[in-house]
């Protein structure tokens, strides 16, 4: 007896831009100075990192495709999984008022991996027309925001208004503009999966 693979690459791309969303807002409090309202996401977080972790780990080890999808488990699975395991540890770290440590490093070396998908999605033509739009413009953002997070090594200074503070608001728009995108492909992908069930 054989059974049908279900591909929830639809799902996953919303629990995408809700991780991408937290980190947004993670800036977007900090920028703010509000303590309580960095605090409200650290069990959000939890949450939707390990989905994250756990849609991104079976993508990268069990995904069955062996036509279309093969190599969407590197391209897109891999960073996922790692996205959850550092949206977990990072909600943990604040939980904890742990010290950043090399924590926004890791976060570099993920954007750069990401950053890599985006060159080779066109490199490769892995995408075109719309698609190759909006997946573009997920790759390129997500992984500067990522690129950008050492940021977070410097805090804005309560009541005024500085480089550092204005740092943390790009940052912030551009993890959002990143968690549009997850958004509109993963809306995408539900309808098209309805229409046509993989």
């Amino acid at each position: 007896m054989t059974t049908a693979f279900v591909d929830p690459l639809a799902i996953m791309l919303i629990g995408l831009a809700m991780g991408t969303g937290i980190g947004a807002f993670y800036f977007f409090f900090a920028a703010r100075g509000s303590k309580e309202q960095l605090m409200s996401l650290v069990y959000p977080a939890i949450g939707i990192g390990v989905f994250d972790f756990m849609s991104g780990f079976y993508m990268s080890f069990a995904w069955p495709m062996t036509s279309f999808g093969t190599r969407y488990n590197m391209l897109f699975g891999d960073p996922l999984l790692m996205f959850g395991l550092l949206l977990i540890i990072g909600a943990i770290m604040i939980q904890k008022n742990v010290k950043l440590g090399i924590m926004p490093l890791l976060s570099v070396i993920l954007g750069i991996y990401v950053l890599d998908g985006a060159y080779s999605i066109n490199a490769l033509k892995l995408e075109t027309g719309q698609n190759y739009i909006t997946a573009m413009g997920l790759f390129l953002f997500d992984a500067i925001g990522a690129i950008l997070v050492p940021i977070a090594y410097f805090k804005p200074e309560e009541g005024k208004v500085g480089i550092v503070k204005y740092m943390y608001y790009i940052e912030w728009i551009i993890l959002g503009i990143g968690t549009i995108f997850a958004l509109v492909i993963g809306y995408l992908a539900l309808y098209g999966h309805l229409q046509s069930p993989p």
